[in-house]
């Protein structure tokens, strides 16, 4: 009881909202300053906006439908002034369809990081928390999804799902979050036993409280940061699946699926394949570039000067 009583008495009197929210602010503000001087991380974020606009704007920005094609006059044109890229085996437009099927990309990523992201983060810093028996049992499970490769057990859970971008989300999701568990059981297990959170313990705060009120804000910039750098890898799986003719069904613009229409065509017209490729690869390189970008200005501590 003593303990309690000199915490108390120690704890300094409860800022008002104002201060708080102008300390968010000035913090939001250095990490956008540290941000915007890494001249690559800004590129990559123009990236990332340019496949926002042609996601939202598909409608207006596509010159041509994606889903229907003149066979007789537009089949495999080569890229040129009515097609900048060219067209493929069904006589449509490949700029329209990699155009729409950014739509189907963010939406991919958007979704298996709203997932993925939240269940990492729930587990890791009640396994790290909580420790004995609920952290070695939810470390063991996190392991077992770690064994196999991500793509071959997306593989294995979209056949068993079934063909569709519906579960394809769902089966990347259900194998990307172990790595964001790993990244908050870490920074839980360095904070547990901190006189912060012994402070809070004191004071009669129950354990889900802490853990969702004290320990997760301070893990979510490092599993930000990963989130971010696995966006690529998310982009790469969902292509794959695509390829595979798991993801999106046709006719749906998927790049993954337009690259795996093409690789018959790859020798004589190349941009059937080429042209979707190029836009994994430039969309993947972004998010790459923004995530070295906040992961040097929201750990100023690891990152090289």
């Amino acid at each position: 009881m003593s303990d309690v009583i000199e915490v108390l008495r120690l704890r300094p009197p409860a800022e008002p909202v104002e201060s708080r929210l102008k300390a968010r602010l000035k913090r939001a503000g250095e990490t956008w300053h540290s941000f915007a001087r890494n001249r690559l991380a800004l590129a990559g974020l123009v990236i990332i906006g340019l496949l926002v606009v042609l996601a939202l704007f598909a409608g207006v920005l596509a010159p041509y439908s994606p889903y229907s094609g003149d066979l007789q006059t537009s089949r495999l044109l080569p890229p040129g002034m009515a097609h900048w890229m060219g067209t493929d085996d069904q006589g449509r437009d490949i700029l329209s369809r990699i155009i729409y099927g950014s739509r189907v990309t963010l939406s991919v990523v958007v979704l298996v990081a709203v997932i993925a992201a939240p269940l990492g983060l729930l587990v890791g810093t009640v396994a790290g928390y909580a420790g004995g028996i609920v952290d070695g049992a939810l470390m063991r499970i996190t392991d077992i999804f770690l064994a196999f490769p991500k793509l071959v057990l997306a593989l294995a859970l979209t056949a068993a799902l079934g063909p569709g971008i519906e579960n394809a989300i769902i089966a990347i999701a259900l194998t990307s979050w172990p790595p964001y568990a790993r990244i908050a059981r870490a920074e839980t297990l360095t904070v547990r036993r901190s006189d912060y959170i012994a402070a809070v313990e004191l004071m009669g705060a129950s354990r889900w409280r802490i853990v969702t009120r004290h320990i997760m804000p301070m893990c979510i910039s490092s599993v930000i940061v990963r989130v971010t750098l696995d966006m690529s890898g998310i982009i790469l799986t969902a292509a794959g699946l695509g390829f595979l003719g798991l993801g999106a069904q046709p006719p749906i613009p998927e790049w993954g699926a337009m690259i795996a229409g093409g690789r018959r065509f790859i020798l004589d017209q190349w941009w059937v394949a080429a042209m979707p490729g190029f836009a994994i690869l430039v969309v993947s390189l972004g998010f790459n570039l923004v995530g070295d970008g906040l992961r040097d200005a929201l750990d100023p501590k690891g990152s090289p000067r």
